[in-house]
């Protein structure tokens, strides 16, 4: 142990005195270690959403050690750009910090100040309307480009979607939805058989656009939904794998009608 980072090593057990030590630790890192040095805003991009991620399965996965752990990640991301930023001069994390208390502030009127909000309804409605006019938002159009490019693609057309709906462009119920899937559908088959690529892909767009519309309707979470699909495949991948294994057999050296008929036998478990 370096005599100069004896400090370091000491639990601290206050919130003030434990940030300290973090961001004293960043800062280290910063002008010694040769990864840390290199990093800039865009190279942690990624690090940041797959914190988030990591964060966001600890939550449903209920682990409370895990969840600990990956909040400090995410919390490690923060101090890590806002030092990047202040040693280029900009911002630190003090303004982080204050301007976030600051937007809470403005975003609770019916907290902070003498307005009524009783619903969940009501202090969301505020919320939006509070975010709107700091965004200078001063269209519907601009309501709709706001929603970040950087969410999933799901969650982002789904958001989309809900505040066109909230000017009214929408259906008047479900039905018109599901007739529109089955529209886009014909027209990404018409799109195949045509062999054009980029039709291809742009009506395979709007199908997935179409599918998160009927998503809304129903009041079900596209990436919930999408993985709890996904989630389903591997466990009947894992069971089709342990039924080839008993028998002797290897799913590489199966021929695709073998394994499709244990697929088939899978849905029976």
């Amino acid at each position: 142990m370096k005599k100069e980072y004896e400090e370091l090593y000491l639990v601290k057990d206050n919130e003030e005195d434990a940030l300290k030590r973090l961001i004293e630790i960043v800062k280290i890192l910063r002008k010694e270690c040769p990864w840390d040095k290199a990093q800039t805003h865009q190279t942690l991009t990624k690090c940041m959403i797959e914190e988030a991620y990591e964060a966001v399965e600890a939550i449903q996965n209920e682990d409370t050690e895990n969840l600990r752990e990956e909040l400090g990640d995410v919390l490690l991301q923060v101090i890590f750009h806002s030092s990047l930023s202040e040693e280029e001069g900009n911002f630190n994390l003090t303004d982080v910090i204050n301007e976030e208390c600051e937007k809470m502030i403005r975003r609770h009127p019916h907290i902070f100040l003498e307005e009524n909000a009783k619903t969940i309804d009501k202090a969301l409605e505020k919320w939006e309307n509070m975010k709107s006019r700091e965004h200078n938002e001063l269209n519907y159009t601009d309501r709709l480009k706001d929603v970040p490019k950087a969410m999933p693609a799901l969650l982002r057309s789904s958001k989309v979607q809900s505040k066109a709906a909230k000017v009214g462009f929408d259906w008047v119920d479900v039905s018109g939805a599901f007739a529109k899937i089955s529209e886009e559908l014909d027209e990404f088959c018409e799109a195949f058989r045509q062999g054009d690529e980029a039709a291809i892909s742009e009506e395979y767009g709007d199908l997935l656009f179409s599918m998160v519309n009927v998503s809304r309707f129903l009041e079900i979470d596209p990436e919930d939904s999408l993985n709890e699909a996904t989630w389903k495949f591997i466990g009947r991948f894992e069971c089709m794998e342990k039924i080839a294994e008993s028998r002797g057999l290897d799913l590489g050296s199966m021929s695709l009608e073998e394994m499709d008929n244990l697929w088939e036998e899978t849905k029976k478990h």
